[in-house]
């Protein structure tokens, strides 16, 4: 099977333009860039895609062994690179994507142009051995899991407004909510695993590309801690703080996070 039906990859804007490849995160697909693609399509060519086990993408080809890891969902990133063949791209990772991103970038340099990494988080659990904030205990992940397992859709309706942020806007956390909702959640369980527990700080050195931190002014979820830290351990890598609140500015300010990213990938390009 192609990545194309498999991702359900969809490739839209300038064509010949700097090409942007958008990453979704955690519970989430593709529609969650909906309001950011239209302002990118102007000036570059724009692929945005599921991850397998997500939205539209082929849930067949789904395995608890493959995806038990951020390797198999990097392993697909490059897939789609190479498939696609449009030549050095700008890859924007959201949450855990951000990762997806710094480990394919470390692995075949040549494919990236640049990363842009929104909201990431390269290790959520706090190493009061080593200082490092993640902003969440052990024994705070170990609780959000049982929680997720023990009840997953009354888990996505108490943590996604949570997680968005906005409260001024509780339509924004139904947004989510609904998006989790609509996981299997087998497959949302090996996720979150994935996602909570990864630990990728050490790979951070390994990012040779052209990166850019972009972090929200508040987010529950990746503290300002987390992008300084990020920023401090990829070579010369830039730091920007959105005004943007919560964890998903592309739903919650999706000028201020299209401007960001522009403003980026004209620069490496």
């Amino acid at each position: 099977m192609g990545t194309r039906s498999r991702n359900h990859v969809t490739v839209s804007g300038r064509a010949g333009g700097p090409v942007v490849m958008l990453a979704h995160g955690f519970g989430c697909d593709q529609h969650m860039w909906r309001l950011v693609v239209p302002l990118l399509e102007r000036d570059f060519t724009v692929v945005v895609f599921d991850h397998v086990g997500a939205g539209q993408s082929d849930l067949s080809a789904w395995s608890p062994e493959r995806y038990a890891t951020l390797d198999g969902y990097t392993d697909d990133v490059l897939a789609i690179c190479r498939e696609l063949v449009l030549g050095p791209l700008t890859f924007v990772g959201h949450s855990v994507s951000a990762m997806m991103g710094v480990l394919a970038a470390a692995r075949e340099p040549d494919a990236f142009a640049g990363l842009v990494l929104l909201a990431p988080s390269p290790c959520f659990i706090d190493d009061p051995a080593t200082g490092y904030r993640g902003g969440f205990s052990a024994d705070d992940i170990d609780e959000l899991l049982e929680s997720l397992d023990a009840n997953y859709l009354g888990w996505s309706g108490a943590m996604a407004p949570v997680i968005m942020g906005n409260p001024e806007r509780p339509e924004l956390g139904e947004e989510l909510t609904n998006s989790f909702c609509r996981t299997d959640p087998d497959i949302a369980r090996v996720f979150a695993r994935v996602t909570f527990l990864s630990d990728n700080r050490e790979d951070l050195a390994k990012v040779t590309v052209p990166t850019l931190v972009a972090q929200c002014s508040v987010d529950a979820i990746a503290p300002p801690e987390v992008g300084a830290f990020v920023q401090s351990r990829i070579p010369g890598s830039r730091l920007v703080t959105l005004d943007a609140t919560g964890h998903c500015p592309q739903l919650a300010a999706p000028e201020e996070t299209a401007a960001a990213i522009t403003d980026f990938v004209r620069a490496v390009h």
